[in-house]
């Protein structure tokens, strides 16, 4: 394999080879907080956006993804070239707020082929205001960041090819970085609300949860609608409540299990209010079940340190061990935090390791019904391996109630 290039390798006129052969104008760019520079043909809303640029390896589910809160403040490179090609439904989305800051591609959007499909992606994305990017070279820009780590940017679309690239720059270089930042803040619903919407099937779309047995109380950090579909798909009553909600107005609730939501951002610094909330929550001895930035902040309530990663994990097939039970399980991956396992205090172990990199993938307290997964067992995109975790975190319910 040839090295690697270093973080400013890629040319400033890296243009698409067909625009080059065409001699057509670039209507989209990439500008990177060091300057480095990608053109391409610009697609979705118009205007520009900052954030972390990262890498997503999924084949497909490009709409759950771009619509997942925990990419608040990123622009997401996906390595698969055909992105676009089934379109977007209503159904396959989740979240209606703010999510992905811009999308990068290599080819060009084709036409819907899903009998699903309601709308094609380039005006789907118009409409949420997301700024995409295609005709660029991704396994470039894919080693780019997994060599240099994932960098600060702008994309930009255009339709007259006119940018300040100057001004780009400054505007990628100012941007803060995910480290320290609270993110979850942005995103996490600002009242209580209940969910019984339960698992989509074929030919009669999602469900309803008539038949509650158990009430489970998900504090929302950013939280994936799919994950409470798996939760309420369980036989659970779910509430679900804004991420700064104090551990006395939870627990007068009376929930029957607590659940710790996904979430963007830097763990650390939505753990300064919402660590506290989960310490006490946790002495009360209710089973609790975290999830991505749920279960970083479990470990870190626990006394446990995150660190930011280099490139993170983002896709759909990263194999995972679950140590309890010594099986392999292919997950759906998305977080540029960790937690240090060798950091966990007595009472918890580590559960679960990634198959790539040995990083950890769950916890677990060995004197309290509590547990957590750095990945997403609700799959949505990706594998269904992992959707027994809702079902140990019931048993766990069930055995407490």
């Amino acid at each position: 394999m040839p090295p690697l290039p270093p973080r400013g390798s890629i040319p400033d006129d890296a243009r698409p080879t067909a625009d080059q052969a065409a001699g057509a104008k670039p209507t989209g760019v990439l500008v990177l907080a060091d300057g480095t520079t990608l053109w391409g043909r610009g697609l979705g809303a118009t205007g520009d956006a900052v954030g972390e640029v990262c890498f997503n390896t999924s084949m497909t589910g490009y709409q759950e993804i771009l619509t997942d809160p925990s990419y608040t403040d990123q622009i997401i490179t996906f390595t698969f070239p055909h992105v676009g090609n089934v379109g977007t439904n209503f159904e396959d989305i989740e979240s209606v707020g703010p999510a992905a800051r811009g999308l990068i591609l290599r080819a060009d959007v084709t036409e819907p082929s899903s009998w699903r499909a309601a709308s094609h992606l380039d005006a789907w994305a118009k409409q949420r205001g997301l700024v995409g990017l295609a005709g660029v070279d991704t396994r470039r820009l894919t080693r780019l960041i997994r060599a240099s780590g994932a960098p600060n940017g702008v994309i930009a679309h255009s339709p007259t090819g006119t940018f300040d690239l100057d001004a780009l720059k400054a505007k990628a270089a100012a941007f803060p970085g995910l480290e320290g930042l609270d993110v979850a803040k942005q995103v996490f619903c600002r009242q209580s609300y209940t969910w019984d919407e339960t698992l989509w099937s074929l030919g009669k779309g999602y469900g309803r949860q008539e038949n509650a047995q158990f009430h489970i109380v998900a504090i929302d950090y950013g939280v994936k609608r799919n994950i409470l579909r798996c939760l309420a798909a369980t036989g659970a009553r779910v509430t679900v409540v804004p991420g700064d909600t104090s551990a006395e107005a939870i627990l007068a609730l009376s929930p029957d299990g607590i659940f710790l939501s996904n979430g963007p951002g830097d763990p650390a610094a939505t753990g300064v209010y919402a660590v506290p909330v989960i310490r006490s929550l946790i002495e009360t001895g209710k089973p609790v079940f975290g999830i991505c930035l749920g279960h970083q902040m479990l470990a870190l309530a626990l006394g446990a340190r995150t660190a930011k990663m280099k490139q993170g994990h983002r896709g759909a097939n990263h194999p995972v061990k679950d140590k309890t039970t010594g099986r392999v399980e292919i997950t759906s991956q998305n977080h540029g935090f960790v937690v240090l396992p060798e950091t966990l205090p007595a009472n918890a172990e580590e559960t679960h390791v990634s198959l790539f990199d040995g990083t950890n993938e769950g916890l677990r307290m060995l004197d309290k019904p509590v547990f957590s997964v750095q990945y997403h067992p609700e799959a949505s995109p990706g594998p269904e391996d992992s959707h027994y975790l809702f079902d140990r975190f019931i048993d766990l319910v069930k055995s407490h109630a």
